[in-house]
Parts: C-alpha cells; sequence; structure tokens
C-alpha cells in the first residue's frame, strides 16, 4: 500500500468539540425526532422558530424533552445514531424517566442547555 496517506497522523489530534443528543416533539404522544448539535440553546430555537426546511419544520417539533451532554461530539453523534434505531416505546421510556411529566425543557428548566 505504498504512496497511500494514512488517515490518522500521530500526533496530530484536534480536540474534539463537546455535543448534546437531544429529542423534539410536537405534543404528547406526537412525533418524535432525534438530533445531534454542538449547541443545543441555538438548535431548539432553530427548531422553533421553524427555520430549518425540513422534517421537523413540517411536523412542526418544537418541544424539547430530553437531552444528553458529550464532551466529544463524535460519542454523540454515535449515540444519535443508536438512539434512532430503537423503538418508539424504548424512546419514550428514556424521555419518561429523564422528564417524567413529559412536558418541554425550558430555559429555566435547562441551565446546562447553555
Amino acid at each position: 500500500m505504498a504512496g497511500l496517506v494514512p488517515a490518522i497522523h500521530v500526533g496530530q489530534h484536534r480536540e474534539m468539540k463537546g455535543g448534546w443528543v437531544y429529542i423534539m416533539t410536537n405534543h404528547a404522544n406526537g412525533v418524535l425526532y432525534v438530533g445531534v448539535t454542538s449547541d443545543l440553546s441555538r438548535r431548539v430555537y432553530e427548531h422553533r422558530e421553524g427555520l430549518i426546511a425540513g422534517f421537523t419544520e413540517r411536523y412542526e417539533l418544537k418541544r424539547l424533552v430530553w437531552f444528553e451532554r458529550y464532551d466529544d461530539i463524535r460519542l454523540a453523534i454515535q449515540r444519535e445514531k443508536n438512539l434512532k434505531h430503537y423503538s418508539r416505546a424504548w424512546k419514550i421510556g428514556l424521555i419518561l424517566e429523564f422528564n417524567p411529566d413529559g412536558g418541554t425543557c425550558t430555559k429555566s428548566w435547562c441551565d446546562a442547555c447553555t
């Protein structure tokens, strides 16, 4: 394999920014959306204001109901991919374990989001 440039160079590690995995919905027992971002406050604002065209805008997914913080964005991306494969019932259980009343995570409820 002479001449190939290795994908990983020893000693050239970049510090990875942290990330958030989150679940949005439109109402109780509504559509669920699993996402990942490096800035949860900004991303929730974008969802609530309908600034990003696509699935979340179409289904009006404006309620943040669950989130997890990761120090490494790569771990957050992997967690998001894993969550997307879980059943709806499992995701609802995760939400209710974290957020027993199923309410929207608000700024005062979630100081960690900033």
